[in-house]
């Protein structure tokens, strides 16, 4: 990135060269935002940049590991240098633990069997890497006036609904990684947005819905932008939208 500044808002949106994560960004550049595509691959991360940009988006990649934190702070350094501030941070980076499998065939995670090992490398993922990339980019998002975080979870995070024994998630084997790691992330969502309401920064967490993506072998029945939709929305929330809120399409999230 070169230095220079932008009258846009500006966007963060990690783990964004293919799936939600993409389509985010997508979406985003639609609305006249200037978007960072944060990939682990800083190749895949060009290509996909290079795309949305031909798509006429004013969009730009970093290399961003949300595991290494040397990574993240330089990814930092480079959008403060690029831009001076953030207004959007997307936490979308995150991994199932058990490959590019359909949820039913997860069986990998059944609690009684898990590898602590596979649960430790999904946490690091989908709740340290949260904590990392978030508290790196805060000093940036606090130049903003009008700061927004979403975290991108998933239903599966909802006690309310993967506890009823007659709900949705009861077709599908336990698990010890990939749902708490969710669930876990909406809870950090709520302490983020406890801590910075006061700064006027709206922090939510999203469950996109089963979006048709490599994570899930291409099985979920939504597109990539029907999941990106809502993530869209609330990182581009008015100041008087709602903020420790837990939401899909359809609305409110049970807990």
């Amino acid at each position: 990135m070169s230095d220079g500044t932008t009258d846009r808002e500006v966007a963060l949106v990690t783990g964004a060269n293919r799936g939600i994560g993409r389509g985010v960004a997508e979406g985003l550049a639609a609305l006249g935002l200037a978007v960072v595509i944060g990939a682990r691959d800083p190749r895949r991360g060009e290509e996909t940049a290079a795309a949305l940009r031909a798509a006429g988006g004013d969009v730009r990649a970093v290399a961003l590991d949300v595991t290494v934190q040397a990574r993240v702070r330089e990814a930092a350094k480079e959008i403060g240098a690029r831009f001076g501030r953030l207004d959007v941070l997307v936490n979308n980076a995150g991994i199932t633990g058990s490959g590019q499998v359909p949820p039913v065939d997860a069986r990998d995670q059944v609690p009684s069997t898990v590898d602590p090992d596979m649960v430790r490398k999904v946490f690091e993922t989908n709740v340290l890497g949260v904590i990392r990339v978030t508290n790196a980019l805060l000093p940036l998002l606090r130049r903003s006036p009008a700061a927004r975080i979403v975290n991108v979870s998933s239903h599966a995070a909802s006690l309310t609904l993967t506890s009823d024994p007659d709900g949705p998630f009861t077709a599908l084997p336990p698990s010890a990684a990939y749902t708490p790691s969710k669930a876990a992330l909406t809870a950090l969502t709520v302490q983020y947005a406890n801590e910075l309401r006061g700064d006027g920064i709206l922090v939510n967490a999203v469950a996109p819905g089963y979006v048709d993506t490599d994570s899930n072998g291409h099985t979920g029945f939504l597109t990539v932008a029907q999941g990106a939709a809502p993530v869209v929305r609330l990182a581009v929330l008015g100041a008087d939208g709602p903020t420790g809120g837990f939401f899909g399409a359809e609305g409110p999230v049970p807990w």
